[in-house]
């Protein structure tokens, strides 16, 4: 057979990287981190605003991929609601963390050289999603169950399916709690502040 799809004349589509061999084949590693790299990025860049930090939970956030990738089932979820769940965890142990150090030094002292190039991006990538980070200060006034599905369907991008294989919910029940909790967030950003944010209906 040539290159091309006999039913249609297109070529085929490369494979999807091989999740579980991640942690045992650079090759696989490689196309999966450059397949997801912006993802994590801006989900990292909408949770902090420290280009250091980003850039530490970022390496954290695939490190943690690679140590998880034995256990990934694809009949749980496609790869990047695997890989959004290990990003929530990673930023999550984070905070926690900062609440129980004190001691800035070890902090700083922890932290990852950056050239000027890589600082530059990553805070570009921050304060595109400055806005969006806006929305954080009212999220706090809805369930926490709400509120994590809210933050991965309208900040994060993903589908409602792939943000309820996150949750452990079913669609059906996240499509709904979404809807509720859109109509929430609006009416709180439209309190607080003169020109709010625009949250985009949830149709899918």
């Amino acid at each position: 057979m040539n290159e091309h799809d006999a039913s249609d004349g297109r070529p085929e589509a490369p494979a999807a990287p091989d999740v579980t061999a991640i942690g045992r084949d650079p090759d696989a590693f490689e196309a999966f981190y450059r397949e997801h790299l912006e993802t994590v990025g801006r989900f990292v860049a909408r949770r902090v605003d420290d280009p250091h930090l980003a850039a530490d939970l970022t390496a954290d956030v695939f490190l943690a991929a690679i140590a998880a990738s034995d256990g990934y089932r694809s009949d749980l979820g496609r790869p990047v609601a695997w890989l959004i769940g290990i990003a929530r965890n990673v930023v999550a142990d984070h905070v926690r963390r900062r609440f129980r150090e004190h001691d800035a030094t070890r902090r700083i002292a922890g932290r990852r050289l950056l050239d000027a190039d890589s600082i530059t991006r990553i805070e570009e990538r921050i304060d595109a999603e400055r806005e969006l980070r806006a929305v954080y200060a009212v999220l706090g006034d809805l369930p926490d169950k709400d509120r994590r599905l809210f933050e991965l369907v309208a900040l994060d991008g993903l589908s409602i399916t792939d943000a309820a294989s996150v949750l452990g919910v079913k669609p059906a029940t996240a499509r709904v709690r979404l809807h509720r909790s859109r109509a929430r967030v609006q009416r709180l950003m439209s309190e607080a502040a003169p020109a709010p944010f625009q949250i985009q209906e949830i149709t899918s």
